[in-house]
């Protein structure tokens, strides 16, 4: 008789097939009965979606976009707790067994104080703030690796459609509900999207972006903006 699955870890990946087998290699310890692993494919152009199939208990096809590839992987889970990893981010040791603590002492949603490995000496700086920023608002985002009950998840409909700021949006969306569980325990997120760009760079685009969604702006147009920013010449 099969176990029931508690946790559902859905990852969403897009052309990771140079680092995907050797991130799941790295999952194979929470990889139990009771914990499944989904890899949802928004249109990988390489091999992604061959080099994931022997690490995980599903990999799914769905149109691309983050909140679109991470309702699908919930909509084929089994698990009572869905959590949401990226694919350039690890788990801490006891990030299960904190998670269930947080829930079962009432938690319907958290995630994670994060940690962004990287050459930058400001990334350090950047994660303290993404830290203190989440912990004070109550707003996570999606490198934090937020989980959230099934229940929870439903009632608020999943990630909104949206090509942008679906982790704040689905924040705010829980939040009127409960508060997160804000667990210390630091998930390890690589750097690179800040480094790719300059790390300065980079923290003053997104303050514009957030700014601007907060003013009403379309997600949409944002993501445009977020996708055509220039490589940094350093």
């Amino acid at each position: 008789m099969r176990v029931a699955v508690r946790v559902s870890i859905i990852i969403p990946v897009l052309n990771e097939a140079a680092g995907i087998a050797e991130f799941l290699r790295s999952l194979a310890a929470v990889r139990t009965p009771s914990v499944e692993l989904i890899v949802v494919d928004g249109g990988s152009a390489d091999q992604t979606m061959t080099l994931s199939a022997p690490h995980v208990d599903r990999v799914v096809q769905s149109a691309k976009g983050r909140a679109t590839q991470m309702n699908a992987g919930a909509a084929v889970a089994c698990g009572s707790v869905l959590l949401f990893l990226h694919a350039d981010t690890r788990l801490p040791p006891g990030a299960l067994e904190a998670m269930d603590h947080a829930i079962a002492q009432g938690a319907t949603w958290g995630r994670f104080d994060v940690t962004l490995e990287g050459r930058s000496p400001w990334l350090k700086l950047v994660a303290t703030m993404m830290n203190w920023r989440s912990r004070l608002t109550g707003i996570a985002t999606g490198d934090q690796a937020m989980f959230v009950t099934r229940a929870a998840f439903n009632a608020v409909g999943g990630f909104p459609p949206i090509a942008l700021m679906e982790d704040i949006t689905l924040s705010k969306l829980l939040k009127k509900r409960a508060y997160p569980a804000c667990l210390r325990q630091r998930v390890v997120t690589s750097g690179r999207r800040w480094e790719r760009h300059g790390v300065l760079r980079t923290i003053l685009l997104m303050w514009r972006l957030r700014l601007a969604y907060f003013l009403g702006a379309d997600p949409n147009q944002l993501a445009q903006q977020y996708a055509h920013v220039p490589h940094s010449k350093s």
